[in-house]
């Protein structure tokens, strides 16, 4: 619950303040032409969409289990995650066009030094929304929230090429003004190629990490009266996984003492780090007629 209504108010906060910020950059740069203004701007209105799906693909994430969902609805993070990064990929295509376009016609801007103050306004806000979601994101361990940080992050460094652009276009080199577009829509897109990285190696259920694995087999190896470890399986759900743990021991020990083995396995591997549940499968380790 704690987490999501920290991720709840990076999305929030992303939101307004990038409206806020849509406004004023497309308001000044279609007064002046800037090209690289107008990019900002519609890397806000990427940014807009991106903290609005967060704030969706949270809600969705936090709602507890239920009859269809045994183990919750972690994986809507991941899901809603992947949209985002499609949307960065679209934005990224729209400012490389207008871009290219502007660098061909060798189109000029108007200078006006409300260009560095929205600039300087933007650097600003970013920072302060960046050190913001990057600790949640961190602290809760949320790819939304991480998203949202580099996003932010992102906007620093761009908007900085964009005040660039600015101050050289005050002496007439205009030239730069299309090139930073060119790279802010780049930047975009690796974003975009990250976020859906990340997503789509979670969706497509990739195992758990093999130093961790083989920590878990060391750690519960020595368990008396436990024969030998067949295989530790892990199932992803979300940020967390299920292991399935198949085990041989004695084929005359009892069932109480198989069960026994079992629940010292599922005590020793719960205390790693998001593990939802352990399954734990007792085969016998020889027959005897």
């Amino acid at each position: 619950m704690q987490k999501y209504k920290k991720v709840k108010l990076v999305a929030l906060l992303g939101i307004l303040c990038n409206i806020l910020l849509l406004v004023i950059k497309l308001i000044v740069g279609i007064y002046t032409r800037s090209q690289a203004m107008i990019a900002d701007g519609l890397n806000s209105s990427g940014d807009v969409f991106a903290s609005t799906i967060t704030f969706i693909g949270n809600k969705i994430s936090s709602t507890p289990k239920d009859d269809d969902h045994p183990y919750g609805h972690g994986k809507a993070e991941y899901i809603f995650s992947m949209i985002i990064s499609f949307s960065l990929f679209i934005v990224a295509f729209s400012i490389f066009r207008m871009s290219i376009d502007s660098l061909i016609n060798k189109q000029k801007f108007q200078f006006s030094p409300w260009l560095i103050y929205v600039s300087l306004i933007t650097i600003t806000i970013k920072i302060l929304l960046y050190i913001y979601s990057i600790n949640i994101g961190r602290k809760y361990n949320s790819l939304l929230a991480i998203a949202n940080a580099q996003d932010h992050r992102n906007d620093i460094f761009l908007t900085s090429l964009t005040l660039l652009s600015v101050i050289l276009g005050h002496y007439n080199i205009y030239f730069v003004d299309s090139v930073v577009g060119i790279l802010i829509s780049l930047w975009i897109a690796y974003t975009g190629v990250s976020i859906f990285t990340q997503s789509y190696t979670v969706l497509m259920d990739t195992t758990i990490d093999s130093i961790v694995k083989k920590e878990m087999e060391n750690q519960i190896s020595s368990i008396e009266g436990l024969d030998h470890i067949d295989d530790i399986n892990s199932k992803p759900i979300g940020l967390n996984f299920i292991l399935i743990v198949k085990i041989s021991v004695d084929a005359n020990m009892t069932v109480y003492e198989g069960h026994s083995i079992s629940a010292q396995i599922k005590h020793i591997l719960k205390k790693f780090d998001n593990i939802e549940d352990v399954i734990v499968h007792v085969n016998p380790a020889q027959y005897h007629k």
